[in-house]
């Protein structure tokens, strides 16, 4: 690839990595010194990521109040929310900013030439001439606010975006175990605080702070630009100079982050965080070390090998000693290494403990440590991390992230730290430098003694349950209000009324959105493009394969019918899905198929899936065996998977049990992440047969469940074991079909390998349907308050509606958008204070939703949901908000995956019937809605459904008249 460059950078060099199939592009700008790497690519899928070096010092969450606010009107688009308004005026891939330790980043992606300009435009302006207005800070960040806005004798309140956020945010045992672990592991350098905000802090935080803040780090000669894709580096620093650098000199005065004063010995902590409940086996003991600086590749590589030997899966040494420890019920989330901050970390430890086993704790994971640096670690485990990564750096993402992106936010942390960002990126120097080093026995044994056993800033941390705690919290933050409001003068009163006032008559002002670029229908591609399915038949089931550009990776699935199932069978379901790859097969122990997957494969994995067919209850739905492999290995990744369907075992019943406990405390864990989905899900539970499966396998009441399952299990597992086992052979018995999806010199491979596997497999003929639960009674509106650990609420209010092959489906998807542009993102959002709320129709449900997210309101936001209904109906709308609610939904269909990921979800589709016919069909409907349309179905749906409603709330929250309670402690 040539390389073109604007004349004021300087061009520094070029690294082709061909098994990325980029070329990777060095430039600095040669006035202020602003960094530019340009990567390269054959795809249309441009993307670009502006970050900047940022210090905190203190735990107000300066930086992330900071990343919001900048988004909020700047110099060319002196508009209040230039972000939010460029989402629904643009057709990108992906649009977001976000805050780390020691960065803050600005990317978005988007296929279209016009488009990608438009937002370029957009975020320079934003990040470089941005107003900061003190009102956006106190929308986004904090403030004080009477209860009734003009009533100072009404109770007083803190209100603000980011300060709910991180009350959510800080509601989850790994953020609080995270933070309270670096608070000790860095005493005295910005990694001692939290970057996001602790809700205690953020009130702390002046205007004036912010402002400053933004004068230290927000310069050119602080910011690195990355850019993917297929425009020229020129092309974009021409961009880049116009719009910002030309008006910059060069700035000296940079933050610094300084290296962390080394222990002399370990340090020991305890802390608490809040649990109501059952207190019993909720302690969490971790051990940590502090390692050497991330920009030294070659000793985060080490440190990487290291870490992956000792913990990558079950046969990995310390991972074993983990998840088979009697003194907790799993292995920490934090086992691992963190190589994010300037100084990279590596913790180990166990979550359901009791505090009086930290000693002991300790002690098994030293002595682990003390093994391996005195007798070694099998070779094989050595040489399978090695494969790993091998298999890591040819596989093209694109399915969660941008491609490009993705490769980006993997190089953004060594370029902040100084590291060479080509040798990141392009590590097939440093696997084969690895190679010859493994081959000393004492290669690992000396890392652990190294790293670890001769390291003294190493901490201990007890992190125990407290059920007071909440109580404490809230009390603590009344206690503050109430001393702040006895303390207002007159003065203070009229000025916190006034500023209310001010941003609510701001919020409610019209804003000229015609400054800002858009693009419009015309710019949306006429067609989709899917990839071509071949089938075939293969000894009586069907062979779809799918001829893509995969980098020497193939990917396979073994696709079965699902059986009708009882609902013991069915609540098995989930579990039953994680044990493959996780217990035994044949003669191998669950630890030796670990090793051997690690040795031959990308990963083993199952998932069930099912769908309400169109215009009946009738439910279908599939369980699929998935796997991929470098295109040497794929022989063996077909005989393991040969293996591992026919042969798994449910005689080891330890792991079983050490499974289900893993299970268990992942789903506790996982409400207050994904409250907003868990909340939708339990509103639309009683609307369809699909919705009631999706909230008893998925859903809230899958907590239950799980727990239920744990709790007999351990009363007699054998019989568990034999319920596993009698759902697996049924599972068996059923007709099955095969996905392949490779590049033309795997496919070739592929298929050869699985007729050698595959071929004599006897094909059932069983016919296949899945019963709805006898649960389900029908259509049911319900109310439901669900009790769980958390600071905010997390709100949803469905309507039944209909399946995704109905007139009225296209117009449904198109009012979640138009709702949320329109009415929802001010009233839940800049108004209401919570961190997120929306609508969207949701086909495989067969429901409308209104949710919110973080959100310190309750009954208002449900209110705010019907004051949305009727905004829809009683207002005249413009066309060109109709516009961009399509825009956004042909953004999201448009959107592309990975070359494999494309492939998988185009067969997925077909096999529930949603034909590429079908998909252009609905899209061109989706262009076609018209306001009518959007009136007519909120007046079917929604102003004449009934509303069933659903809240996860704090556990002291008062009931709610006519709210059935569920507790979740």
């Amino acid at each position: 690839m040539s390389t073109q460059v604007h004349s004021t950078f300087e061009h520094k060099g070029n690294v082709a990595i061909e098994s990325l199939n980029i070329e990777l592009q060095t430039f600095e700008h040669k006035v202020t010194g602003a960094k530019h790497y340009h990567l390269a690519a054959d795809n249309e899928e441009n993307v670009f990521l502006v970050a900047l070096k940022t210090v905190p010092v203190d735990s107000t969450g300066v930086a992330h109040i900071l990343e919001h606010t900048v988004l909020c009107g700047s110099e060319k688009y002196p508009v209040r929310d230039p972000f939010f308004m460029m989402l629904r005026r643009s057709i990108n891939t992906f649009m977001n900013a976000m805050t780390s330790s020691d960065w803050t980043a600005y990317p978005f992606a988007s296929q279209n030439k016009k488009d990608f300009n438009n937002l370029l435009s957009v975020y320079l302006d934003a990040v470089f001439f941005p107003r900061i207005a003190e009102l956006d800070f106190r929308q986004e960040g904090h403030r004080l606010e009477f209860a009734e806005k003009s009533n100072p004798e009404s109770e007083l309140t803190f209100k603000g975006v980011v300060f709910n956020e991180m009350k959510g945010a800080m509601s989850a045992e790994t953020s609080v175990l995270y933070h309270t672990l670096t608070k000790y592991l860095f005493p005295t350098n910005t990694y001692h605080y939290n970057s996001g905000g602790e809700p205690e802090n953020i009130p702390d935080l002046s205007y004036e702070q912010l402002i400053a803040f933004y004068k230290k780090h927000y310069h050119p000669s602080n910011a690195i630009f990355f850019t993917f894709g297929d425009i020229p580096a020129a092309e974009h620093q021409k961009q880049f100079e116009d719009q910002v650098l030309h008006r910059f000199e060069r700035s000296n005065d940079l933050p610094l982050i300084a290296s962390e004063q080394r222990f002399h010995e370990e340090k020991l902590v305890e802390e608490s965080y809040s649990v109501e409940g059952e207190q019993k086996n909720k302690t969490h003991v971790v051990l940590s070390w502090l390692l050497g600086e991330s920009a030294d590749l070659k000793a985060s590589l080490k440190a990487h090998l290291l870490s992956s030997v000792l913990l990558d899966n079950s046969a990995s040494p310390l991972r074993f000693v983990l998840e088979s420890s009697k003194l907790g019920l799993a292995p920490s989330p934090l086992c691992g290494l963190e190589d994010s901050n300037k100084e990279m970390i590596f913790a180990c430890g166990l979550e359901g403990c009791e505090a009086e086993s930290a000693q002991a704790v300790e002690q098994e994971i030293i002595s682990c440590l003390q093994k391996i640096r005195d007798e070694g670690v099998d070779q094989r485990q050595v040489e399978a991390v090695l494969h790993q990564l091998e298999l890591s750096q040819r596989e093209i993402g694109g399915d969660r992230y941008p491609y490009g992106l993705q490769l980006i936010l993997t190089a953004l942390s060594p370029a902040v730290h100084g590291a060479p960002v080509a040798d990141v990126l392009d590590i097939d120097w440093a696997i084969e430098s690895l190679r010859k080093e493994i081959m000393n026995p004492r290669f690992i044994p000396d890392l652990v003694d190294e790293l670890l056993l001769k390291n003294q800033h190493r901490v201990r941390l007890v992190l125990k349950p407290d059920a007071e705690l909440a109580e404490k919290k809230v009390q603590q933050e009344k206690d503050r209000l109430n001393t702040i409001k006895a303390t207002l003068s007159k003065e203070e009163q009229e000025k916190i009324i006034e500023q209310s006032l001010a941003l609510e008559a701001r919020q409610n002002g019209s804003e000229d959105e015609s400054i800002l670029p858009k693009v419009d229908k015309s710019d949306v591609p006429a067609d989709m493009n899917f990839p071509e399915e071949k089938t075939q038949d293969f000894g009586g089931s069907q062979l779809s394969t799918y001829m893509q550009g995969t980098n020497g990776i193939v990917y396979q699935q073994l696709v079965i019918d699902l059986p009708e199932l009882t609902e013991q069978e069915q609540a098995l379901l989930p579990f039953y899905a994680k044990c493959f790859g996780e217990l035994g097969a044949a003669d191998m122990s669950y630890q030796d198929v670990q090793i051997q997957l690690a040795e031959h494969t990308g990963g083993l994995s199952a998932f069930y899936s099912y769908k309400q067919l169109p215009g009946n209850d009738q439910l279908t739905g599939h369980f699929v065996l998935s796997a991929k492999a470098l295109v040497r290995k794929v022989p063996q990744m077909n005989a393991l998977m040969k293996t591992i369907y026919s042969g798994m075992r449910f005689d080891e019943n330890a792991r079983i049990k050490e499974l289900l406990s893993q299970a268990r405390l992942s789903k506790e864990q996982s409400i207050t992440s994904n409250g907003h989905a868990l909340a939708m899900l339990a509103a639309s539970s009683g609307l369809s047969g699909s919705a009631h499966l999706a909230q008893q396998l998925a859903g809230l009441n899958s907590i239950a469940t799980i727990r239920a399952l744990d709790d007999a299990a351990g009363k007699n597992i054998e019989e568990f074991a034999s319920q596993l086992k009698s759902l697996n052979e049924k599972i068996l018995s059923m007709p099955k079909k095969y996905l392949l999806i490779a590049d033309e010199k795997g496919m070739t491979e592929a298929q050869q390998s699985l007729q050698e596997n595959w071929n004599s497999e006897v094909t059932p003929q069983s016919s296949h349907a899945l019963n709805f639960p006898s649960s389900w009674q029908g259509i049911k509106a319900k109310k439901q308050m669900w009790l769980c650990n958390t600071q905010v609420n997390f709100c949803a209010k469905a309507y039944a509606a209909v399946d995704i092959e109905h007139e009225d489906a296209p117009a449904l998807t198109v009012l979640g958008g138009f709702l949320r542009n329109g009415c929802l993102h001010k009233l839940i959002r800049e108004q209401g204070g919570a961190y997120g709320g929306g609508a969207s129709f949701d086909a495989s449900t067969r429901s409308f939703r209104f949710y919110s997210y973080r959100d310190p309101r309750l009954n208002e936001t449900l209110d705010d949901f019907d004051k949305a209904i009727d905004w829809m109906l009683i207002e005249n709308h413009s066309s060109q908000k109709l516009e961009e609610a399509i825009l956004g939904v042909i953004s999201d269909i448009d959107k592309p995956g990975s070359p494999a990921g494309q492939a998988k979800t185009n067969y997925h589709a077909n096999l529930y019937g949603r034909t590429a016919e079908k998909r252009r069909a609905f899209r061109h409907a989706i262009l076609n809605v018209s306001l009518k349309d959007l009136k007519v179905v909120s007046e079917r749906y929604l102003k004449n459904g009934e509303a069933s409603v659903a809240v996860i709330v704090p556990a002291s929250t008062a009931h709610l008249e006519g709210f059935e309670i569920r507790n979740l402690l």
